[in-house]
């Protein structure tokens, strides 16, 4: 399972003498970027899907296929990628014999193509090749649990209809690509459950072999990793020693998110030495296999993310999870036609199953990073723990913060000395960041020795300039009891994750309560008339602590920084006919595993576990429970676990009311109204219902090709990345059979079809909806009997019965007499109700 990998190493020296190159100064003045080359001949995944297809539909007899490539190509085929490699060094040769070039990788699995670093004058000879469909710009990427399985209602529902979690999620693999991995991590050893692991026959990835990811890294559990930097190593920012050259995780999000979906059960969580419990992914029993792709100091690039898509499908994965976004929105005729979505197509074709993160650039509308039917995108919602931590003063006022941190002892009260007011003589008075505390030799011992601390929470704070961990290291070295943050007034809307502390602190996060603490403060000093010095500290305080959980009511709520719909069908924001995201997850103040280098969060250093917040944390949370689906229905298509996950979403929190949506960055609890479809998709996942959806709505790979083909002036597109011709195609993004409904402009009337598939017992049916405002709404049946196995369609029609630009919201409810119910999100955005130029 174990492979050596010297990507680096041969870059070096493709960089230093390959096409007669002598240092690595040359190439970087003859080129211009790394380009994505797509060829016309299909790629080996559609072979090998019609080669499966055929074998399915004569049984056993031995068929005969007329394709132009080798024959009998199977999934872990070597030979056949070598053969692919040969055709594009090839064509390079010839198009640019004698010239300066590097290919960095050869795709060939979802995409027949490579990817090369040349001029953009050697771009546009490869683009004038009748074999060469399309040449892409590369492009830069960026990324995007111990109590959430209970509020997830795991160990009673999914898990234990599925045996408990010493099997869920047991044969099936979870592809990753992300920053990598810690392989050391309790959350990804083999040898902890009773019965060992088993090793899917399926997969067939290997296990690189580096100083930084020795033989043995991998095990039963984790069976495959590997990295992607060629693209990130030819514009010389990689940088080794911070980056690593290997699939180990420098920067904690990559062991993050696979902990999320698939770490270990029972893990104690252990941070800053307090005990948070004990972390499970959501199926702890499933297999991790890593594509690390993304890296601490730069993010990554769509070449590398491509190759990572690639392997990843090559190797056998059954579900692809997504932590990451593109920096930017994808140009052209439709946000679709993009090299990764277009990977991603094809691995839904492969039978792959493809999570992504929404993207953290909400809350404002069309924020969405996430664009394409055939991949499942997740927003980010709240969950019901909540570590809550708070001051009171002498005064008997009590302000709330945060922070992970003992309190002070019972109701003991201690004094409060600034920072600015306990600096020795030697000290520049005018140092401005000296009330950080980050030196502790600035201070007076005496002064702060046995009392509270007072310190600036700033800016420097948030860029990583000063750090909570090394103000604790002052008080501690100055004998303080504790710490007091609070925040300069210059930090406006900054929202503060709970971050440990080993000594008694907290942190107010509010400028206007940070006003309260510093006015009783200075009001409580004694002066010396004369000379003005202070000669006694009269401010009292205690710290309650903030290791205590407790739990809301109000969750789920949609997290104000989560991407938001309508889905951007282009680059002029016109408005596809798709919704987004499709649902949310908990995804705010999650507790999974760290690396034990890991880098992103100043805080969490040294820790095996983090507490983050994103959408790259819901993403993983779906993951895994789409891993569950797929253990329980294995010949489930993507299309059928993404219906499954969204027609059982749940529409309402824990009281029983609506799911709010925060709706500013600023004061979000304030700014919040009922979330829309734009807002959560279909709802809140229900991980326990997705398991019994009863009725699925299915769309294949031909669907969403009709679909594309349907794009006005798509066909030259479709061609240069599919290698496929599109016929005549009218479908639109309302005629695919999603489990939603999405009407960018309704001009008068529009009839739209779903078809359902019963996986479920014989049973009846009630159909009942409720409309968009300014839309008059039939659903036909309203009423119908479907059995086990069999289809049926269903007719929707909608009239504008007013003129509007503003979207407006409405819902189908399919209700079963053995309780399965079914719900089917409307959105309508334009509604036109009569010929205003005929008018």
């Amino acid at each position: 399972m174990e492979s050596s990998y010297g990507l680096q190493l041969v870059l070096v020296l493709c960089l230093g003498m390959f096409m007669g190159f002598t240092k690595c100064e040359d190439i970087a003045d003859a080129v211009t970027a790394v380009y994505i080359v797509t060829l016309r001949q299909a790629p080996a995944s559609h072979y090998y899907d019609e080669l499966r297809t055929v074998a399915r539909n004569n049984g056993s007899k031995q068929t005969r296929l007329d394709l132009d490539t080798p024959r009998n190509i199977s999934r872990g085929d070597r030979h056949y990628s070598s053969y692919i490699a040969r055709v594009h060094d090839s064509l390079l040769s010839r198009v640019l014999r004698g010239e300066r070039y590097l290919k960095l990788y050869s795709y060939h699995y979802l995409i027949n193509g490579f990817s090369v670093l040349v001029t953009t004058q050697q771009a546009e000879k490869l683009s004038r090749r009748k074999e060469v469909a399309n040449v892409v710009l590369d492009f830069s990427v960026r990324t995007a649990t111990t109590h959430t399985p209970q509020f997830l209602g795991l160990p009673q529902g999914a898990w234990a209809q599925q045996g408990g979690y010493k099997s869920a999620g047991e044969g099936v693999v979870i592809g990753f690509i992300d920053t990598g991995i810690d392989p050391t991590h309790p959350s990804f050893a083999d040898g902890l459950s009773e019965s060992p692991y088993p090793v899917p026959e399926h997969f067939s990835g290997i296990c690189e072999v580096t100083r930084d990811f020795p033989s043995g890294s991998c095990n039963r559990k984790l069976i495959g990793a590997r990295h992607f930097a060629a693209s990130a190593i030819t514009r010389g920012i990689f940088n080794a020693s911070q980056d690593y050259a290997s699939p180990f995780d420098g920067d904690g999000h990559g062991t993050h998110t696979a902990s999320i979906a698939a770490g270990n059960h029972g893990i104690p969580v252990v941070v800053a030495g307090h005990h948070f419990g004990n972390a499970s992914g959501m199926a702890p029993r499933s297999h991790i296999a890593i594509y690390k792709a993304l890296y601490k100091s730069f993010g990554g690039f769509a070449a590398d993310v491509v190759a990572a898509i690639d392997q990843a499908a090559q190797d056998g994965v059954d579900i692809i999870s997504l932590s990451i976004t593109p920096n930017r929105r994808p140009p052209g005729i439709a946000t679709f036609f993009n090299p990764i979505d277009m990977a991603l197509l094809s691995a839904v074709k492969a039978g792959i199953f493809v999570v992504q993160a929404a993207g953290n650039t909400g809350p404002s509308p069309k924020s969405m990073s996430s664009f394409s039917p055939w991949i499942f995108t997740v927003g980010a919602a709240t969950h019901d723990r909540v570590y809550s931590n708070s001051i009171v003063l002498g005064n008997n006022v009590t302000i709330c913060g945060v922070g992970l941190a003992p309190g002070t002892d019972g109701d003991a009260m201690y004094t409060l000395v600034s920072a600015v007011d306990a600096l020795n003589d030697t000290t520049a008075v005018n140092d401005m960041y000296v009330g950080e505390c980050q030196d502790a030799t600035n201070l007076n011992q005496d002064l702060v020795r046995g009392n509270l601390l007072i310190c600036s929470y700033s800016i420097r704070f948030v860029l990583g300039l000063s750090t909570v961990n090394q103000a604790l290291q002052t008080a501690k070295n100055l004998s303080a009891v504790g710490v007091v943050f609070y925040m300069d007034p210059f930090v406006i809307g900054f929202q503060l994750n709970p971050i440990p502390m080993r000594l008694p602190g907290v942190i107010i996060p509010s400028p206007a309560d940070s006003k309260i603490l510093l006015q009783y403060y200075n009001s409580s000093l004694e002066r010396d008339a004369l000379t003005k010095k202070i000669v006694k500290f009269g401010a009292l305080a205690c710290i309650s602590g903030g290791l205590k959980a407790s739990y809301s009511y109000s969750a789920p709520k949609i997290m104000y920084y989560s991407a938001r719909g309508p889905d951007p069908e282009d680059s002029f924001l016109d408005d596809a006919d798709i919704l987004k995201p499709n649902l949310v997850a908990p995804g705010n103040f999650i507790w999974a595993a760290w690396s034990s280098l890991g880098t992103d969060s100043v805080e969490f250093q040294d820790e095996d576990f983090a507490m983050m917040s994103g959408t790259s944390m819901a993403a993983p949370h779906v993951a895994g429970l789409a891993a569950l689906i797929k253990q329980k229905f294995v010949n489930f298509s993507p299309s059928a676990i993404g219906s499954a996950l969204s027609t059982t979403a749940s529409l309402y929190d824990k009281n029983g009311g609506p799911i709010m949506a925060q709706r500013a960055y600023t004061n979000p609890d304030i700014n919040q109204s009922p979330a829309t479809p734009f807002d959560m998709g279909n709802g809140f996942v229900n991980a326990t219902a997705a398991l019994d959806p009863g009725l699925i709505f299915d769309s294949s790979y031909d669907d969403y090709m009709s679909f594309i083909c349907g794009i006005n002036g798509s066909a030259p597109v479709v061609w240069n990345y599919t290698g496929q011709s599109c016929g005549v195609s009218t479908m639109s993004g309302t005629d695919l059979n999603l489990p939603s409904i999405t009407i960018a402009k309704l001009i008068q009337s529009q009839v739209i079809q779903r078809t359902v598939t019963n996986i479920a017992s014989n049973e009846t049916y009630s159909v009942s909806w409720s409309a968009p405002y300014g839309v008059f709404l039939e659903v036909t049946p309203n009423r119908f009997s479907i059995a086990n196995g069999e289809r049926m369609v269903f007719t929707v029609s909608l009239n504008a019965t007013m003129n509007s630009t503003i979207a407006s919201y409405g819902r189908i409810g399919l209700f079963g007499h053995r309780g399965h119910v079914v719900h089917i999100p409307l959105s309508v955005i334009v509604k036109i109700s009569y010929n205003t130029t005929n008018s």
